[in-house]
């Protein structure tokens, strides 16, 4: 049994301990708008202080839009016009992958100092549907003859082919397998590959 003191304190520790998780924080709250800058009141920007620039945040601070689509030949002339934009999805290389602009905008409940709704560049031209490569590297190994592998990848007409002839007899089979390995059979909406991280 618990001696009489040691009770206590076990008893007090517990008792401060729900008292400290039922405060609640009372303060103001942030607007999503909200900008702190020079014509908000006294306000002036200290690179060595402790408030950082909104545009400078990690991605980890900030809610980012998705990249804008505009393969089509009418919108290519709109990029230019305004500079941001994706003509192109994805890549075979790092270098083959373009770039564009989004709107980001600061989490509610950061402190950061100027606009809090900015554009962030440099922001890859990838889009992702969930085909992940060695799934469908199992799919094709496994299942190819029957045109598993082309359905996952959403190329139906093919596979239905795939399928009736039990993977052109075997030859369509291997060759799907090395189109596969050799990245020239891709998912027919042209996302990338799925990274596992």
């Amino acid at each position: 049994m618990f001696a009489l003191p040691e009770f206590l304190h076990f008893i007090i520790l517990i008792g401060s301990s729900l008292v400290l998780c039922s405060c609640q924080f009372v303060g103001p709250l942030l607007n999503i708008d909200y900008t702190m800058n020079e014509s908000t009141g006294n306000y002036t920007y200290n690179p060595d202080g402790p408030l950082v620039m909104c545009s400078f945040l990690p991605m980890e601070y900030l809610n980012c839009s998705d990249p804008i689509d505009r393969r089509d030949i009418s919108n290519t002339s709109e990029k230019g016009e305004q500079g941001f934009g994706c003509s192109k999805w994805g890549g075979e290389r790092f270098e083959d992958v373009e770039k564009t602009k989004v709107i980001c905008t600061a989490l509610p409940g950061i402190e950061c100092y100027g606009n809090r709704t900015f554009f962030r560049g440099g922001i890859p031209c990838i889009k992702y549907n969930g085909h992940y490569f060695v799934t469908t590297l199992m799919y094709s190994v496994l299942l190819g003859f029957l045109g598993m592998d082309r359905f996952c990848l959403g190329h139906t007409g093919t596979a239905v082919g795939k399928l009736i002839t039990l993977g052109g007899c075997g030859i369509w089979w291997i060759i799907d397998i090395i189109l596969l390995v050799t990245g020239m059979l891709k998912p027919a909406d042209d996302s990338s590959w799925v990274p596992y991280f």
